[in-house]
């Protein structure tokens, strides 16, 4: 069944793929694995995007495939996770970009391990980013990024929570498949990533103590 829902998301065929995220989920598969598939057929999406087999429209979909599966599986990853809470992440597509997909992922990731997330949204003000902190005082931020203009309001927001005698409270993830080591330092950032799974286990690993 799990090699039927990669397909079917690679295949772009949502009923099938959230008749399986459901019954799978109703019958006690852990929801982790459920949703490590997921991100496998998304990985294959990508990939077909990458390689002109796809179009935006394709990947678009796929995306909101994916979010509607998530919406079924939330529930049960978060009764797999009733735990103390292991942090505080906000999470935001900063203003010029609406891709989130990335994101997203990183997001449904870390709740599952029993971190508490903020999610912004897309297209956000720097200013938006700086008031949650103040409220929410985070473990981690973390920007998403699909095109290189937003690089700007990453390392704007990121002078103004220096300004705001803030920035050394939390650590600063940024990712996306346009960002790279030069994105990290430009921005002033602690952490990048292309990987939604290596920013969990970054998380996990400061959160430790390590």
């Amino acid at each position: 069944m799990y090699e039927e829902l990669v397909n079917g998301i690679v295949d772009l065929k949502k009923d099938l793929v959230l008749k399986i995220v459901t019954d799978l989920s109703k019958k006690g598969d852990d929801p982790l694995k459920i949703l490590e598939e997921c991100r496998n057929g998304m990985t294959i999406v990508g990939d077909r995007f990458q390689k002109g087999d796809y179009y935006l429209a394709e990947l678009l979909l796929s995306g909101e495939i994916f979010k509607q599966a998530m919406i079924i599986l939330e529930p049960f990853l978060s009764k797999e996770r009733e735990q103390e809470k292991a942090g505080t992440v906000v999470l935001a597509t900063l203003k010029g970009d609406i891709h989130d997909l990335g994101k997203n992922i990183l997001g449904y990731l870390l709740k599952a391990q029993g971190f508490e997330i903020h999610d912004l949204g897309v297209d956000v003000l720097p200013e938006l980013v700086i008031q949650k902190v103040k409220e929410v005082k985070p473990d981690f931020v973390g920007f998403s990024a699909l095109i290189t203009p937003v690089f700007e309001k990453m390392k704007e927001a990121e002078e103004m929570l220096k300004n705001e005698d803030l920035r050394d409270g939390f650590k600063l993830m940024i990712g996306g498949g346009v960002t790279n080591d030069d994105t990290r330092e430009y921005v002033g950032a602690d952490f990048q990533t292309i990987d939604a799974m290596a920013g969990v286990a970054y998380c996990m690993k400061i959160a430790k103590g390590e």
